[in-house]
C-alpha cells in the first residue's frame, strides 16, 4: 500500500500543469461548478491519498505517537472555527460585503490546507532520488516546454493583460517596437507569477542534476527552462534566472572543492555558464526589461503637469468644503480624472469602488506619481482602509477573510496578503510550516555534517527562491499549484534529512 500510496502521489505531482491550464478558470469550464474543476479534483486526489495511506493501521498508531503533530492539528481546528465566526460580520462601506461567502472561505481553508498533507505524505512514504528526479524534469520539461513551443508558434497566451502574443522570440531582435504585453509568454497557463515561482523553484534543481550526472537531455531541459523563464517577462523570473544560475554554481563549487562530496563535472560547468552568458545577452531584448523602462516611462508621465486637474479640485473643494455635495463632487471629479492620476481602473471601479468611499481615492490622488504607480502600494492601502473601517482589533489575530480580499485584490505579496485574509494567526498556521520546515533543515545543514549533501544543499535553495518569490510577487501560496509543487519538495527535503541522518 506505501507503494501505491507513493505512485499515486507522484503522478498527481505531475499533473499540476494540466491542472492550471488558463480555461479551467475563464470561460465554460471556469462556470460548470460552484468551484473550479482542477480544485475538485486536487480535493479529491488527496482525500484518496489519505483514505490509502491510513487504511493501514500502523499508520493510525504512528499518527498518534506524534503528539506535536496532534496538537498542530487542533490548533488548526480551533482557528478555523474562531476565524469563521469572527468573519461573519463586518462593516464595510460596500453594500455586498466584498462578496463575502462563508462556503467560499471554508472552502479556501480547505485549500490551503491540502499542501500541508502533502509534505506530510511525501515524508512517510519517501520518495527515492530517481523518482525525486524524475518528477523535477517532468515538471521542468512540461512547465518551459509549453512556454517555449507556444511562443515559437505564437500560439502562446499573454503573460500580461488578455489574449495571445503577437510575436515569437525570433522577432524580438528585428523589430524594437513590440511591446511587452505582445512578447511576454505564459504558454496556456493561468497565473504569470505562479509559474515564474514555479520555475524558479526547479532552477537550482535542475542545476543539481546537471552537475551531479550530466547528460545532454539533462543540459537541454535546463536550457529550455532557462528560455522559458526569459519568454515569460516577469520579474522573479528575469532575476531569479541570472541569480539562480550563479547560485547553482557557487553550490556546485562549494561541495565540489570544500565539502568534496561531488566529482568534478567540466562539461556541466561550460554548460551553465553558457546559460547566463545567453541569458544575459537575450535578456535586453526581451519582456521583462521592456516592460521595466514602460514603468519607469509611466511613472514620469503620471508625474506630469497637474496644473490644471489640481485647480479644479481646489476650487471644488473650495466650493464644497463638507457634506454630500463635497462626496458628489469628488465622485464626479474621480471619474473624469482618474487617468490623469494614471490610477488603475480596475482598482478604481471594481477593486474599491470609488463611489463608496470618494475621500480615500482623494488622498491617493495626493500622493506622488511613484507611489500611484506601485500596484502593491495601493493593494495594501485599498485593504487597510477596510480593515479600518470595520475597526475590529480582533482583524489582526483572525484577518478579514479570504473572499474580502480576494474580491477587492489579492495583494501580490505573500505572507503579509495571508496576514491580512487569516490574521497573524492564521498565517502562521496556514503558511508558518513551509518556513519552519526551511529553517529546520537549514539548522540541520549547518550542525550535521552527514546532512550537508549537494542534493540537500539544492533543496534548500529551491524552497528560500520559493519564498523569496512569493514575498516577492504573491499569487503563490494561495495557488495549489505552486504550494502542491512546494509541499512535494519540502517533504522530499525531510525525507533526504531523515536518511542522512540515518
Amino acid at each position: 500500500m506505501k507503494e501505491k500510496t507513493k505512485k499515486i502521489i507522484f503522478y498527481f505531482i505531475l499533473i499540476q500543469p494540466f491542472l492550471d491550464l488558463y480555461w479551467f478558470y475563464h470561460g465554460k469550464l471556469a462556470d460548470l461548478l460552484p468551484f473550479t474543476l482542477p480544485t475538485i479534483i486536487r480535493i479529491l486526489a488527496v482525500f484518496a491519498i489519505f483514505c490509502m495511506f491510513f487504511s493501514q493501521k500502523q499508520n493510525w498508531q504512528k499518527l498518534g505517537r506524534d503528539k506535536w503533530l496532534i496538537a498542530y492539528l487542533v490548533l488548526l481546528i480551533i482557528y478555523s472555527v474562531l476565524h469563521l465566526w469572527h468573519v461573519r460580520t463586518f462593516t464595510s462601506v460596500n453594500p455586498n460585503d466584498y462578496g463575502y461567502s462563508m462556503f467560499g472561505e471554508i472552502f479556501y481553508l480547505i485549500r490551503m490546507i491540502l499542501p500541508l498533507m502533502i509534505i506530510y505524505f511525501t515524508r512517510q512514504v519517501e520518495f527515492d532520488k530517481h523518482d525525486l528526479c524524475l518528477v523535477i524534469e517532468w515538471l521542468s520539461g512540461l512547465f518551459s516546454g509549453t512556454i517555449v513551443i507556444s511562443n515559437l508558434f505564437v500560439i502562446s497566451l499573454r503573460s500580461y493583460e488578455t489574449g495571445f502574443i503577437s510575436a515569437n522570440i525570433f522577432e524580438w531582435f528585428v523589430n524594437p517596437n513590440i511591446g511587452y504585453s505582445h512578447m511576454a509568454s505564459k504558454g496556456f497557463f493561468n497565473f504569470t507569477n505562479m509559474v515564474a515561482a514555479v520555475l524558479f523553484m526547479l532552477l537550482p534543481l535542475m542545476l543539481y542534476y546537471l552537475f551531479s550526472n550530466f547528460n545532454w537531455k539533462t543540459a537541454g531541459l535546463t536550457s529550455v527552462q532557462a528560455l522559458a523563464m526569459i519568454e515569460l517577462g516577469a520579474k522573479v523570473a528575469a532575476i531569479g534566472l541570472l541569480c539562480g544560475i550563479g547560485i547553482g554554481i557557487l553550490l556546485y563549487l562549494l561541495h565540489r572543492y570544500a565539502f568534496k562530496n561531488i566529482k568534478s563535472s567540466g562539461k556541466a560547468l561550460i554548460t551553465a555558464i553558457l546559460i547566463e552568458i545567453v541569458s544575459l545577452v537575450i535578456l535586453p531584448f526581451g519582456p521583462a526589461i521592456q516592460r521595466y523602462n514602460y514603468e519607469i516611462q509611466l511613472a514620469q508621465q503620471s508625474d506630469h503637469d497637474l496644473t490644471q486637474e489640481k485647480a479644479e479640485l481646489k476650487a471644488g473643494l473650495a466650493k464644497y468644503p463638507t457634506g454630500a455635495k463635497r462626496e458628489a463632487f469628488l465622485r464626479s471629479f474621480i471619474k473624469k480624472n482618474y487617468k490623469a492620476y494614471a490610477l488603475n481602473k480596475k482598482f478604481v471601479f471594481k477593486s474599491y469602488p470609488y463611489q463608496y468611499d470618494p475621500e480615500f481615492w482623494l488622498g491617493i490622488m495626493r500622493e506622488n506619481g511613484e507611489l500611484r504607480m506601485q500596484n502593491r502600494h495601493l493593494e495594501q492601502m485599498m485593504l487597510n482602509q477596510v480593515v479600518k473601517t470595520n475597526n475590529n482589533r480582533l482583524d489582526k489575530v483572525f484577518g478579514i477573510s479570504y473572499m474580502r480580499q480576494n474580491n477587492i485584490f489579492n495583494l501580490e505579496r505573500d505572507f503579509i496578503s495571508q496576514v491580512y485574509s487569516l490574521g497573524w494567526a492564521g498565517m502562521l498556521l496556514f503558511v508558518g510550516p513551509y518556513v519552519v520546515i526551511l529553517l529546520y533543515g537549514a539548522f540541520k545543514w549547518l550542525t550535521d555534517k552527514r546532512v550537508r549533501s549537494y542534493l540537500i544543499s539544492s533543496l534548500l535553495a529551491a524552497i528560500v527562491f520559493m519564498l523569496a518569490a512569493a514575498y516577492s510577487s504573491g499569487n503563490v501560496m494561495d495557488f495549489l499549484t505552486a504550494s502542491l509543487i512546494l509541499g512535494f519538495v519540502e517533504g522530499n527535503l525531510l525525507v533526504q534529512i531523515k536518511k542522512g541522518e540515518e
